[in-house]
């Protein structure tokens, strides 16, 4: 930055030539003009040499006139240099600091072809001033000031949670990395360019359909809806200048938020601890202690086993929130007719049951691309199923069911589903809500006790084929051989064996086979 403080050079040229002509005018002119004036107070008869004197002064007045036009024609302008408000020295012209500057920013450029570069120039002013026969310091005003002046480059710094990760050349490239670092885990960013608040993308079409339903309405599409995208951590970019040593290139940037720094833990397993509590106690997955661990079989640990909970923790976390949709099968209800003329135990089928559909809806929330939480959000049924109709003898046994199945918990939400889902497989549904257990249909207590992986575990046989197991219970209310009816409290909710956190593990058995709880409730 450069501006000029310009003087009236008149006045000041005016006062430098009258003070040197006092110097430089003849001593002897100077004594004449002495004389000549001593002389007007002279007799009469001394006026001639008074006449004399006024020849002389014209000669003086020529003199003089000769005199301020040889110190004008010896006089130099020139300028003083402030940087910053400091004088760096003389120069002849503005014009040789402008050329110094384009010289150098020029050469700045062709070292650095591929970045922005500038000039940290601070704020340069000029004086103007102007001396007889002075003679400016030019070339090492200029050498000192090219000391001064830093060549950087512009470019724009990436900071996480107010730490630096690094400075790339421009805005569009600190972009593109985040953007890269979204689509890793969110690959329909880069279809959408990153525009839209909500992409859907089909994961699944094998089921897609264009029949009709004898409603008229089209089969719902299975798939996954990407809701949102974003970071954990706080992103910002900030414009610097930088040395351009310092330029990161874009890649080792990415690398550097997405591989990020190791963090070694070890752990010792403590009385009552399981792989879903340690993962929760330190805030990782589940798969990094299996990956970590490949010992561990069937989820199986015990006091004093040594785990390795190291983790590999990028700078950046990217959160995903999803809504997958499956169409399930539902499984039709059984209803019982009685008949007297029918001894007990005698059954006979007057109508089969066809099965029915619908389709689930599941909230997916993930972090780099690992299931962090999971909820069913939505239930639709597309297709009635036809309930099984068969008739028995009215001889009726204590214990046996109805074969449809009531929620065995109040106010229930669905923490986990059934089957296998990302790489696990779940026997039965994780349900929460209310704290007491009922029984999900008439039948006789089987088993009152714990069992492995599951806690403290009921298991009601209801004698027709199905069994219901209700696990991870704090305590039981009833024993072996009680008969139960639908609805009745049997349990009281609990987090044992292998569980994190409050909730009822349920499972449905058709004749010792798996099914899904959620094709009968």
């Amino acid at each position: 930055m450069t501006d000029f403080r310009d003087k009236d050079q008149r006045k000041q040229v005016w006062a430098k030539w009258t003070g040197r002509m006092a110097k430089l005018l003849p001593a002897q002119l100077k004594g004449k003009a002495e004389q000549e004036a001593g002389a007007a107070s002279a007799p009469f008869w001394r006026k001639k040499p008074a006449m004399l004197a006024g020849g002389a002064l014209v000669v003086l007045a020529s003199v003089t006139v000769g005199a301020i036009q040889y110190v004008h024609a010896n006089t130099v302008d020139y300028y003083h240099v402030y940087r910053n408000g400091t004088e760096i020295g003389t120069v002849a012209s503005p014009a040789d600091v402008d050329k110094l500057l384009k010289e150098k920013a020029e050469a700045a450029r062709k070292d650095n072809p591929d970045l922005t570069m500038v000039l940290d120039t601070g704020t340069i002013t000029y004086f103007s001033d102007s001396g007889y026969k002075e003679a400016p310091a030019t070339e090492q005003t200029l050498a000192k000031l090219d000391g001064l002046i830093e060549a950087k480059a512009a470019g724009v710094q990436l900071i996480v949670d107010g730490k630096p990760m690094g400075t790339v050349k421009d805005q569009e490239t600190a972009d593109a990395i985040l953007e890269r670092i979204q689509a890793k885990y969110a690959p329909e960013l880069a279809a959408k360019q990153n525009k839209a608040a909500a992409v859907t993308t089909l994961a699944y079409t094998a089921g897609e359909s264009k029949e009709k339903e004898e409603s008229g309405t089209a089969k719902p599409k299975n798939g996954t809806t990407l809701n949102s995208v974003s970071f954990v951590e706080d992103v910002s970019l900030e414009p610097v200048q930088t040395d351009p040593g310092d330029m990161m290139d874009a890649e080792d940037v990415y690398k550097k938020l997405v591989v990020g720094s190791v963090k070694p833990t070890a752990y010792t397993v403590q009385p009552g601890d399981c792989v879903g509590c340690i993962a929760e106690k330190f805030d990782i997955s589940s798969d990094v202690i299996y990956k970590n661990n490949p010992w561990i079989k069937n989820d199986m640990i015990k006091e004093g086993d040594q785990l390795d909970l190291t983790v590999r923790q990028p700078e950046l976390t990217v959160k995903t929130v999803e809504e997958v949709t499956e169409t399930v099968a539902v499984e039709p209800a059984v209803e019982i007719q009685k008949n007297s003329a029918m001894r007990v135990g005698e059954s006979k089928v007057i109508r089969e049951g066809v099965k029915g559909s619908k389709t689930i809806t599941y909230r997916v929330v993930k972090q780099n691309g690992t299931v962090v939480s999971e909820q069913v959000i939505d239930q639709e049924v597309t297709k009635e199923a036809v309930s099984k109709i068969v008739v028995k003898g009215t001889k009726v046994v204590l214990g046996e069911g109805t074969g449809t199945f009531a929620w065995p918990v109040s106010d229930a939400t669905i923490s986990s589903s059934y089957g296998s889902r990302w790489g696990r497989t779940h026997k039965g549904i994780d349900i929460t809500g209310d704290k007491s257990i009922m029984a999900a249909d008439d039948g006789v207590v089987e088993f009152v006790g714990t069992k492995s992986g599951y806690g403290n575990t009921i298991v009601i046989n209801h004698k027709n084929g199905y069994e219901t197991l209700y696990g991870h219970l704090k305590s039981f209310n009833v024993e072996e051989g009680d008969i139960v009816e639908k609805g009745d409290v049997i349990a009281v909710m609990g987090s044992t064996g292998r569980s994190t956190g409050v909730h009822l593990h349920f499972e449905i058995h058709e004749n010792g086979t798996i099914k899904n709880p959620l094709n009968y409730l």
